[in-house]
């Protein structure tokens, strides 16, 4: 909550409050380290998850941050702030605060198994470090060949359709939720691990329903049109697949 704060008072100064992305994926790497450090002893396990942790939120803030930093505030947040007028400062404050909140209950799986005091890593754990990799992996290379498509300015109002971006709209959501599916199934290794389940399933529901697809979609109609629209009939929302005729 602090963190979330000083970010807060951040984005008063700098009017972007796109920064609180970079933070609240920086926010689970923190927590994890918490909870490492709250285990009595030291467990392969423990190192492996916080490694896992570190790895896919340092990245992922790391990426946030520079795009955040490197263009104007979000239009989601500019919105925000012209719903809520004059009480803009004090209802982000609450925003950030609920993101900070929810960054600590989807840290179940990771307090779960700190809490594991078993030596031997079990076969679901090492399925879910397997799934972990395939979900940083293809994540990060859909980063990458957005930012690259980006970069040229031949690009410019074009839709991306290379890569992984062929087959399907939105693969970098894809790859986030595939990593929280194998925090879940690393979970599993634990006592009392299934209940994580509830972590890549509100991760999907936020992606598929609230702040994910439907609000990158909106924009990007109004932003490229027809071509948009033909983007959306030929091609998957959120799993890869072939393209549709």
């Amino acid at each position: 909550m602090i963190v979330f704060t000083i970010t807060w008072l951040i984005q008063l100064e700098t009017k972007n409050a796109a920064i609180v992305d970079s933070i609240w994926s920086a926010s689970f790497p923190m927590l994890a380290l918490i909870y490492f450090f709250l285990t009595d002893g030291f467990y392969k396990r423990n190192a492996l998850i916080l490694m896992m942790v570190f790895i896919w939120g340092i990245r992922l803030a790391s990426y946030l941050f520079i795009r955040a930093s490197s263009h104007p505030e979000d239009i989601r947040y500019t919105v925000l702030r012209e719903q809520w007028g004059t009480r803009q400062n004090i209802l982000m404050l609450r925003f950030f605060y609920f993101q900070g909140i929810l960054a600590l209950i989807l840290s179940l799986p990771f307090a779960l198994v700190m809490r594991n005091s078993s030596h031997e890593l079990k076969i679901v754990e090492w399925i879910g470090a397997a799934i972990w990799v395939i979900g940083v992996t293809g994540e990060s290379i859909a980063d990458w060949q957005l930012k690259k498509f980006k970069s040229d300015s031949s690009n410019k109002g074009r839709i991306c359709e290379v890569g992984l971006w062929n087959y399907s709209r939105h693969p970098n959501y894809f790859f986030e939720w595939l990593v929280w599916v194998a925090y879940f199934v690393f979970a599993l290794g634990s006592p009392y691990g299934w209940i994580s389940v509830t972590c890549p399933a509100a991760i999907l529901y936020f992606l598929l329903k609230v702040t994910g697809i439907p609000y990158t979609e909106a924009q990007m109609i109004k932003s490229r049109g027809q071509a948009f629209a033909n983007y959306q009939n030929s091609t998957s929302a959120f799993i890869p697949l072939p393209k549709r005729k």
